[in-house]
């Protein structure tokens, strides 16, 4: 069954009233292939990618250069808790970074992935679609 668009965002962003905005007026639009506006949208849409099992989100916003040849799915069980945004930089006008914390249970036991994601837009410039390069763990 395809998720409510008027359901909580899985990304957990929050509109101006400081009240989760809908699925359909966040990442909902990301995944039915509207490109995302920045770095942080797209980083919110795979999340809630991950979180909605959207293998083909998640393979169309990874770059070709570093892109697996599938997703593997959850593993059973695994429950996806939460996202934290800590920052944002934009090195120039078609690359930047975006740190976040996600946080997971499987098996009754907790998992936090911390990482700093790399994102390029191309073509360059404003008609160019954002994708996600790589990361590193902390």
């Amino acid at each position: 069954m395809p998720f409510p668009p008027s359901a909580p965002c899985p990304c957990g962003r929050l509109g101006p009233d400081r009240r989760p905005l809908a699925y359909a007026a966040c990442c909902g639009r990301w995944h039915q292939g509207e490109p995302a506006p920045d770095a942080e949208a797209l980083m919110r849409s795979r999340y809630s990618a991950y979180v909605l099992q959207l293998g083909d989100h998640l393979l169309a916003s990874w770059h070709p250069s570093t892109r697996p040849t599938a997703i593997e799915p959850d593993p059973p069980g695994l429950k996806w808790l939460g996202l934290e945004v800590r920052g944002q930089a934009v090195q120039d006008a078609d690359h930047a970074t975006v740190e976040f914390v996600a946080r997971s249970k499987l098996g009754g036991r907790a998992h936090r992935l911390h990482e700093t994601s790399r994102f390029v837009r191309e073509p360059a410039g404003p008609e160019g679609r954002w994708f996600y390069v790589d990361g590193d763990l902390h």
